[in-house]
């Protein structure tokens, strides 16, 4: 069936090749957030005076994210209503904190920055949102509102990082952003790096401007432009401070500016410069002191230079770097340090009628304390930042990543409970936050991954043995490219050989080859890459230099070995080219495509498991301030090569690529905002966003059935089961319903999914499962266009009805045959009955009907490949028995209802029948069957723990007993065949005597009726 199916594929691809596909035949599809509840970088955050529960807090890559209840639980408040997912800066309006102020971009300038698309509003507390301007400012350092009046609103945007732009510098709308003028601008070079407002004269604003740039090699911080600056007429002119008295000398670089509440001519600025550190004025700016030079509080200038002043004590000030200080002798001593949940910290808003009253953001996120600080509330969401992902081939295979200032992380793909009962499970893989990571092709526990200065480990994670194997093992730090003899850049890559699992490689500037597990490595490559010397040179600024990794630069940055040949290997650098060898390393050729400048990073090669010669390059050049996807292919090994990006999206560069390992040409692309997809091998491109949010998509790959994506600031997404985008073809696009075919079934790891696609409303569908023979085991109908499962308990949870709406429908088949009858208001305690036994390992096949539409696809459930002494026959032992135990059930709950319906009749006719004798005969009938019915049945449970009060039995105790028997997979235990014959024995005496006693009992009381020429009792079960 898959050759032909594979077979059908390739020849609809030219049919294919020039159309797009409706997107309604995939939109329900949805993607699915594993995790994990890690948060990641955050910029800016902000509390309401007014609401001492509500705080927000930005995202670098996951949006606004807003708490009700004081930070015990956050969730994203800009989801589908923003185009970037960078928020840097946040501002509640006193007077009104329904009104809020959001602003794009980062401004503390790593190497993995998002930029932003200006500003956005929201009048009713983040329920929606409307763009107000600035677009192209990028990077929105602060937003201020005014004080008392919320339609006065303050920018400060730092502008593009990458490139210089006009769009920078301090802007003012006076009525609530519909408008905005430039107020404060000094170069195209420099933008605004803070602004704080005296509260206790809004027209006093100060403000400071930052001369600084970034490129994928490096950034340069400091300069003429770096000046702070002072309005007292609410930004309509400015003079300049920092010339001022008591100043230090240039250069300057950063400055983070406060004033005080409670007193307004009270400033502190913290200033980078030779002899730069805290400085406060006393005269509100004309002269300045420096209180303090310690270079805890100036460390990676570029990175904090934040400093807040205490609403209500003068003498008190904070100061953010990498860890959080506060003084208390006007700013002379930071002897206090305060404790954050994460490290690095970026901003701070403490309510102005109450300074115990805080939110901090930090590279973990945002985090709300009551209490000045003593303790916070967890940073457990979901804004985790990944640089790569991969899967593991475990079943469920695990999805893994690292993380930005954090550990790397392993987590199943789907449920993987028995290693975590109580909350969500993940492991560290070795490496670190920047980490690239792989998995032993033939040994999922142990993995290579690495991280910043060249470290690479192995690690194997059921033992925890760890080892450093690096290629060149001579660290570096705050050393420039050009001075190492191996350049090793943030993330490079760890890749296996496809066509050899003994063959792994890395890569500096050169390509790396180990066959020992790390124990030796072989170069195999020269240099591959343009190694321009005015990109190998220091990086920071004219005062604080930064080397530590992102800047180290013409390094190998994407690898592909060959799943063809083994000694076809293809290499792309981060300063833009591609080379590849056939031979093995022994010669390399240069195929950099034309259309591909120099200085793009090659992030992702992926070369076609389908046809040798044929590859797929996504490539990016926004960090030297061009935001164009640059999305190439091959199919001559380089040869030639055709830019695809059209239907791309200006602004979405490309970050990665994977083509579909069944279906040819079927292409997932990730961007800066989202994922695409091509049904044509890129000749066409067309969202797959469906319920995903605007987020870096660093890295995807395609794994068994399914698109799994590492996101920068929202975690880890997987699109389930894409057998619809595989399966469409010009034909089945011309059918009114489509039954595509399903993937088969692991039993104890995923259930059976029937997906089918209807283009009109339909009265109903059904699903009916059969066995290998064409027998029906279950049959679903479905005549809505939304169902909910039916309830569970602890014992199990429910089932489900196909639904009738239009378009892509999905619904799961449990694995189950038949429950056992039931019957109303039954509580059962310790089982579910109504769960019948698990399906056997075997061939299945099932039959889609809607209208005169008909399809039977065959699949499979198979065995979970995990389990450890346990065979296919073993478990159709198990499932023999449950079936048996399952109908033993049945009979005992149908002996209840043929009791409960002769109780009926017999009730019925006493009311109706005078006669003493009758209703002794009738009294003495219902003694006998009730005492039966009372040994299947608790007849006293009323609720659902009256088990707990009130005897089980016997009916109760064959569910129960089928249960452990179901419990896990393996063969029937001895003590459930013994149990089973003990209760199979007692029941066959209940039912025995109810037989009995039925037939006597109405043998004696039917005549009195006849003679009255009243309805006999019937038995309907005799």
């Amino acid at each position: 069936m898959t050759k032909y199916l594979l077979a059908l594929l390739v020849l609809c691809v030219a049919e294919l090749h020039a159309q797009t596909i409706d997107s309604k035949y995939f939109d329900k599809l949805k993607w699915r957030n594993i995790g994990p509840a890690r948060g990641g970088r955050s910029l800016g955050s902000s509390g309401s005076p007014g609401r001492p529960n509500e705080y927000y807090f930005g995202a670098t890559g996951g949006g606004l994210w807003k708490t009700t209840d004081g930070g015990q639980e956050w969730f994203p408040v800009t989801d589908g209503q923003i185009s970037s997912s960078s928020i840097g800066a946040v501002a509640v309006a006193e007077t009104n904190p329904d009104i809020v102020y959001i602003g794009g971009g980062e401004t503390q300038l790593r190497g993995s920055i998002t930029q932003g698309d200006g500003v956005y509003k929201t009048v009713d507390g983040g329920k929606t949102w409307r763009h107000i301007g600035l677009r192209e400012t990028q990077a929105i350092s602060r937003i201020r509102v005014h004080p008392t009046d919320p339609n006065i609103v303050y920018v400060a945007a730092l502008g593009h990082p990458y490139g210089d732009n006009e769009e920078r510098g301090v802007f003012r709308s006076m009525d609530g952003g519909n408008t905005w003028k430039k107020v404060l601008y000094v170069s195209p070079k420099a933008g605004a790096a803070d602004l704080i407002i005296d509260r206790t004269n809004p027209k006093v604003i100060y403000a400071s401007t930052w001369q600084v740039y970034r490129r994928t090699w490096k950034m340069w911080g400091g300069g003429p432009d770096c000046k702070l600056w002072k309005s007292e007429n609410a930004g309509e002119t400015w003079t300049e401070l920092t010339k001022n008295p008591g100043m230090p000398e240039g250069p300057i670089g950063k400055i983070g500016i406060t004033v005080s509440p409670v007193d307004n001519k009270r400033l502190w600025a913290i200033v980078e410069a030779n002899e730069g550190g805290v400085f406060r004025s006393d005269d509100a700016g004309a002269t300045w002191k420096r209180t303090n030079d310690e270079r805890k509080l100036r460390q990676r200038a570029f990175y904090y230079s934040r400093i807040y002043a205490d609403p209500f004590d003068r003498e008190t000030v904070y100061c953010l770097n990498v860890n959080f200080y506060k003084s208390i002798d006007g700013g002379v001593k930071f002897d206090q340090e305060i404790n954050g949940k994460h490290g690095d910290y970026h901003d701070l808003w403490i309510d102005p009628n109450n300074p115990q009253r805080m939110i901090l953001s930090d590279d973990g996120g945002g985090s709300v304390s009551v209490n000045a600080g003593k303790s916070w509330t967890d940073q457990d969401y979901i804004t985790t930042q990944f640089y790569h992902v991969t899967t593991t081939n475990h079943v469920p295979y695990h999805v893994a990543g690292a993380q930005q200032d954090n550990s790397t992380i392993a987590i199943p793909s789907s449920g993987w409970d028995h290693m975590n009962e109580l909350g969500q499970w993940g492991y560290d893989v070795g490496g670190g936050e920047s980490g690239y990571i792989t998995s032993h092709p033939d040994n999922p526990n142990v993995f290579y991954a690495g991280s910043q200065g060249a470290l690479l480990t192995r690690k194997d994670v059921t033992t925890g043995q760890v080892r450093d194997i690096q290629v060149y093992p001579r660290f570096f730090s705050g050393e420039p490219a050009n001075s190492l003899p191996e350049r090793w850049q943030w993330t490079y890559p760890i890749v296996f050989s496809p066509k050899d699992s003994k063959i792994l490689y890395t890569c500096s500037q050169h390509v790396w080859k180990t066959t020992d597990d790390g124990q030796s490595w072989e170069k195999i490559s020269p240099d591959l890459t343009y190694a321009d010397p005015e990109t190998l040179g220091i990086s920071g600024g004219e005062v604080t230099r930064d080397m530590n990794g992102p800047e180290i630069y013409a390094t190998v940055f994407a690898l592909a070995p060959s799943f063809h040949d083994v000694n076809t290997i293809w290499a792309g650098s981060d300063d833009g080219k591609i080379h590849i060898t056939r031979d093995g390393g022994k010669n390399w050729t240069n195929i950099t495509p034309k259309d591909l400048p120099k200085n793009s990073v090659v992030a992702i090669i992926d070369e076609s498991r389908h046809k040798a010669g044929t590859a797929y390059v996504a490539a990016f050049r926004y960090q030297v301030d061009d935001r164009q996807p640059y999305v190439f292919r091959t199919t001559d090994f380089g040869k030639t090569w055709t830019k695809i990006v059209n239907g791309i999206k200006d602004g979405h560069f490309s970050r990665s690529i994977r083509e579909d390992h069944v279906r040819p040409g079927l292409l997932f692309l990730g961007t800066e905002h989202g994922a695409y997809v091509s049904f044509n091998a890129g000749d066409n491109w067309q969202p797959l966003q469906l319920n995903l949010p605007d987020t870096p998509i660093r890295d995807l790959v395609v794994k068994d059935d399914d698109v799994v994506l590492g996101t920068h600031g929202r975690g880890f997404w997987i699109l389930d089961d894409i057998r619809p985008l595989r399966q469409l073809t010009p034909e089945l696009m011309k059918q009114p319903v489509i039954f595509y075919q399903p993937a088969d079934a692991i039993r104890g790891i995923n259930q059976a999914m029937f997906q089918y696609y209807l283009n009109a409303k339909v009265d109903s569908v059904v699903i009916e499962v059969l066995d290998a023979q064409g027998k029906s085991i279950r049959k679903f109908v479905g005549t809505k266009p939304e169902e909910k499962p039916t309830a569970g308990d602890w014992w199990g949870g429910g089932e489900s009805k196909p639904t009738t709406a239009v378009g892509l429908n999905s619904f799961n088949w449990n694995l189950r045959y038949p429950g056992a009858t039931t019957f109303d208001g039954m509580i059962i305690w310790g089982a579910r009955p109504q769960n019948g036994p698990k399906a056997p390992i075997g061939k299945y096949q099932v039959r889609f009907t809607c209208g005169s539409y008909s399809q039977t696809h065959a699949f499979q459930i198979k065995l979970n490949p995990n389990l450890k002494g346990v065979t296919d026959a073993d478990l159709q032992e198990t499932f023999d028995l449950a079936s048996k135990i399952r109908d033993r059930e049945s009979e005992a709950n149908e002996a209840v209802i043929r009791i409960r319906e002769i109780r009926k009749q017999i009730e019925e006719r006493v009311k109706e029948v005078n006669d003493p004798t009758f209703s002794a005969s009738a009294k003495e009938l219902l003694s006998k069957v009730t005492a039966i019915e009372e040994e299947l049945y608790q007849t006293k449970n009323r609720s659902e723990q009256d088990p707990l009060n009130f005897p089980i039995k016997l009916g109760n105790r064959l569910s129960a007993l089928r249960r452990s028997l179901e419990t896990g997979d393996a063969k029937p235990t001895a003590g459930a065949y013994k149990v089973f014959a003990e209760l199979s024995k007692e029941l066959d005496g209940h039912l025995a005597k109810l037989n009995e006693n039925l037939k006597n009992g109405i043998d004696a009381i039917n005549p009195v009726l006849m003679n009255k020429q009243m309805k006999a009792i019937i038995d309907k079960k005799k």
